[in-house]
């Protein structure tokens, strides 16, 4: 079974293709710049040299039709025709409390999605045009939505819901959803693999370090606890983003700065996190460069980083009564030894300690921490397009 997988932003797709009898990828690639000029496809096929299709992609469906061209073309194409793809798996970021599962792409899943766009307005509009594309130009094909909200439905009541009054909950869904669902998903099973244990047997902090972050509590296979909120604002100090902070300043700032909703919203957004703390930028490489060159402000803002990760890993190993093992996941958390080291100097009372040798890897799937070392630490590389093609595979099995 081929299965495509797509995750459509809002002025980008990516996408691989996988074999499922072997998981192998037969080709991947990114559309950048939709609408916007200067669009191009970069398309990598396994095995043979890039391509690069320089055209007027104007919208999300002219670019599905050139991602599905190039893997059908007749030098840099991987399967003979478009029949060839079984199904079609979605990167989906909001489906609120509708799904704790993926699912089947049906006309209620999208009245579904359409219902959500509220609460993820960046984000769920481009993933409904990637279903859409993919019904007009591979009609019949069942497509499945994988939800980055979903994993994180186990989530008890008691810690998704914020202290407002409950009627806020019931009239209009406020509460944590979470996000980085499939990422959390797919690190906490690959660390239970390493370990050679049962992952519904161990407690495991998952930490998805990137522009965009977020933690996770997973106790014995489900998530608890997750630092993202009601969106992806809430939770860590990030590339852009201010994460969690007195709700009292935001009107404070509005009447101080004279500022409406867009506006604040604008500011705690993008110009807020890293990039507003160091002056810098909201690439942690280009902040750790500075840091090394004595700038001042961008040592701080990767101190203030380190500081909020590594309380949240202590809350968290108190939520769950404990912890047997703490993964580091995404591109910061892949490739920064430095931050690592940071993040996890002061965790010694859990037990764990980092092994500065065992540390100086990027993007490899190991172990870190000391030997003997009560709780274990990992880097793990995530995968989130595997975890789609399989949860696709599943849904689709018996339809194909």
């Amino acid at each position: 079974m081929k299965i495509l997988v797509v995750n459509c932003g809002s002025s980008s797709i990516k996408y691989q293709l996988f074999d499922m009898t072997d998981e192998s990828v037969l080709a991947k690639g990114l559309v950048e710049r939709i609408g916007i000029e200067g669009s191009v496809l970069t398309h990598q096929p396994a095995g043979k040299p890039k391509a690069v299709i320089n055209a007027d992609i104007k919208n999300h469906s002219i670019g599905i039709k050139l991602v599905l061209e190039a893997l059908t073309d007749a030098n840099h194409g991987v399967i003979g025709s478009m029949k060839e793809i079984a199904a079609v798996g979605h990167r989906v970021v909001h489906a609120g409390e509708k799904f704790a599962d993926s699912v089947l792409i049906t006309p209620e899943v999208m009245k579904a999605l359409d219902e959500c766009i509220e609460m993820a307005p960046l984000h769920n509009p481009p993933n409904i045009l990637g279903i859409e594309a993919c019904a007009e130009l591979i009609p019949g094909v069942p497509q499945t939505g994988v939800f980055d909200t979903a994993f994180h439905q186990t989530m008890p009541k008691h810690a998704f819901l914020y202290g407002l009054p409950y009627e806020a909950y019931e009239k209009y869904g406020l509460r944590r959803y979470g996000f980085h669902g499939t990422s959390h998903k797919y690190v906490s099973q690959r660390a239970a693999e390493l370990m050679d244990e049962q992952l519904t047997n161990l407690r495991i902090i998952t930490c998805h370090l990137g522009n965009g972050a977020s933690i996770a509590a997973v106790k014995f296979g489900k998530s608890v606890d997750t630092s993202m909120g009601f969106t992806p604002l809430e939770g860590l100090v990030m590339g852009t983003r201010c994460g969690e902070i007195d709700p009292a300043i935001i009107p404070y700032l509005m009447k101080k700065e004279g500022m409406t909703p867009d506006q604040i919203d604008s500011y705690l957004n993008k110009k807020s996190g890293v990039l507003g703390v160091s002056g810098v930028s909201s690439d942690f490489r280009d902040i750790e460069e500075a840091a090394v060159a004595g700038n001042d402000r961008a040592q701080l803002a990767l101190e203030m980083f380190a500081y909020k990760v590594r309380k949240y890993i202590g809350s968290y190993a108190a939520a769950m009564g404990g912890a047997d093992a703490i993964v580091f996941t995404a591109g910061l958390g892949e490739n920064s030894a430095s931050m690592r080291d940071k993040i996890c100097n002061g965790l010694e009372f859990l037990g764990t300690r980092i092994d500065p040798v065992k540390n100086n890897v990027r993007g490899k799937a190991q172990e870190i921490s000391v030997d003997g070392a009560k709780v274990k630490i990992f880097i793990i590389p995530t995968n989130e397009e595997l975890v789609i093609a399989r949860d696709t595979k599943t849904i689709c099995a018996g339809l194909v």
